[in-house]
């Protein structure tokens, strides 16, 4: 697998290089095909804090999506280790929805592997549960970082509309580390978001400028064929 590091308003040294390679060996035990892992080194010349001043981005590159994990810490070394934590959770978490979906020997039924986990509150609305989601992950991010109460800020991003299956948003949420994935429904044509709930239970949901109330459309377990008609 080949590495390629850069670094902007910072110097990446052998010493680092080297701390690098000794690690990425562990990639390779959840995910095959890698073709090349990136490692992206970031000083922010004016941060408010000297423990974020430093961010590593890692993005694994090869047959299928991206796999990105980002980390800020006070030097490059800490922000690595984060950051590849963060990596290889993300590719144990696919690797793991692969075995229950292909199978092995003796494969682990979903609903056992969930059995532990506390049940979704069914008695919030979806989108009131879904702005609980995206609020807990964002008080998670907070926590981590050590960010500290200031102005609101409101960012606008613009990316180019993908069609693909709603199993197909799963991966790609789960890959890049997000609590949500917006995307256009290759089923109805709709654009649609899905996101996050508990252990590995997601939701999904989709705009419709016909629909009058909020409606529950289907239930299904994840790469379980479409329903017909749907």
């Amino acid at each position: 697998m080949e590495m390629k590091i850069s670094g902007r308003n910072v110097t990446v040294s052998d010493r680092f290089r080297e701390y690098a390679e000794d690690k990425i060996d562990k990639v390779d035990q959840f995910a095959a095909k890698i073709q090349r892992l990136d490692i992206k080194v970031t000083k922010e010349a004016n941060a408010r804090q000297a423990d974020t001043a430093l961010t590593v981005e890692l993005t694994v590159v090869g047959k299928g999506p991206a796999i990105r994990a980002e980390a800020k810490a006070s030097d490059k070394f800490a922000a690595f280790d984060i950051a590849f934590g963060k990596l290889l959770e993300r590719l144990r978490r696919a690797s793991e929805r692969r075995k229950v979906h292909h199978g092995r020997k003796t494969p682990q039924a979903v609903f056992e592997a969930t059995s532990t986990l506390e049940p979704a509150d069914s008695s919030l609305p979806l989108h009131e549960a879904t702005l609980k989601a995206q609020q807990a992950a964002a008080d998670e991010v907070a926590e981590a970082n050590g960010a500290a109460s200031s102005a609101v800020e409101i960012r606008r991003k613009v990316f180019p509309s993908v069609s693909m299956s709603v199993d197909d948003a799963v991966d790609r949420m789960e890959l890049v580390g997000h609590p949500f994935y917006l995307f256009v429904d290759e089923v109805t044509g709709m654009n649609s978001v899905v996101y996050r709930r508990k252990g590995y239970a997601y939701g999904i949901i989709t705009l419709d400028t016909e629909a009058e109330v909020e409606e529950t459309v289907e239930v299904r377990s994840y790469r379980e064929t479409e329903p017909a008609g749907a």
